[in-house]
């Protein structure tokens, strides 16, 4: 049993906050609970304090549009706490498609898909695209462009609501990332994971790596979905710095060797300068 909690330590976590988290929506559209109401784009807590998402904010900016007081604080809450602590958490600790995109993973694991298929070129760096052009379009047609068409609404609300077009986001990106691109939407698509990793990229909690430990056996890289961010594995002692890096502890959980931990990047800093100071002084 410790074996197993071990192994699988935050994907449980993860999945509880993630299903708490909609039980807690539902709450709030079924029964009128005031705890959390809403939606990923627009909510509040007990009615008191907003919470907005930064690039839905964004693209209502480039669309021209008036915003409420509330909507700017909610988006100032959600960046000052992803930008100092959470990192790209909200992607794989929040977000519902997280559910459905793990689930295509671990049966491309299953049946060695990546063998099967030959490498597709795509570009991490397609969702950065995905956001500039939705604010041009956007500040074109005075629409949040995205927000239309956004499959992590769609499931969202979806879920909250009454699924609807939410089981044919669901599918579409579930089919996408089992048998045409490993990561497909989260880590090479999404225009949310995408502003996160930016707002992200100086938060103090890290996945940090002790190379003196390592074995190279690459379970890390394999269940991480943003492996380029694990380049230093067997390499140098050093914590992830990418703001790609969505936290979800699965690299720490797989390593046998315990070479992978999370860790707080400031005291980590602090700690591993000491002793340079000390022997140039």
């Amino acid at each position: 049993m410790k074996h197993l909690y071990d192994k699988y330590r935050f994907l449980f976590l993860r999945r509880v906050t993630q299903m708490g988290l909609l039980m807690l929506y539902m709450t709030g559209s079924y029964w009128g609970w005031t705890f959390l109401t809403g939606n990923l784009s627009s909510s509040s807590i007990l009615g008191l304090i907003p919470l907005s998402d930064p690039y839905a904010v964004l693209q209502m900016v480039a669309a021209g549009a008036v915003l409420s007081t509330n909507l700017l604080i909610g988006a100032a809450i959600i960046v000052l706490f992803y930008m100092v602590i959470g990192g790209r958490a909200f992607c794989s600790w929040v977000c519902p498609v997280n559910m459905i995109t793990d689930a295509a993973n671990y049966l491309r694991r299953a049946f060695d898909f990546d063998k099967i298929q030959k490498k597709q070129p795509a570009s991490r760096h397609i969702r950065y695209w995905i956001i500039g052009l939705s604010l041009m379009i956007s500040s074109a047609f005075g629409v949040a462009a995205f927000e239309f068409i956004s499959p992590v609404s769609m499931v969202h609300r979806g879920i909250i609501f009454g699924l609807g077009f939410g089981w044919a986001a669901m599918l579409v990106i579930f089919l996408f990332d089992l048998f045409v691109l490993k990561n497909g939407w989260c880590g090479h698509i999404c225009p949310i994971g995408g502003c996160y990793s930016l707002i992200g990229r100086f938060s103090i909690f890290r996945v940090h790596h002790n190379e003196a430990h390592c074995t190279l056996c690459m379970k890390c890289k394999v269940v991480c979905p943003e492996s380029q961010v694990l380049h230093m594995i067997g390499k140098t002692s050093i914590a992830v710095l990418s703001g790609e890096c969505t936290n979800c502890g699965r690299c720490v959980e797989v390593c046998d060797d315990d070479a992978l931990e999370f860790s707080i990047r400031k005291l980590l800093e602090a700690s591993t300068s000491q002793p340079l100071k000390e022997n140039i002084s």
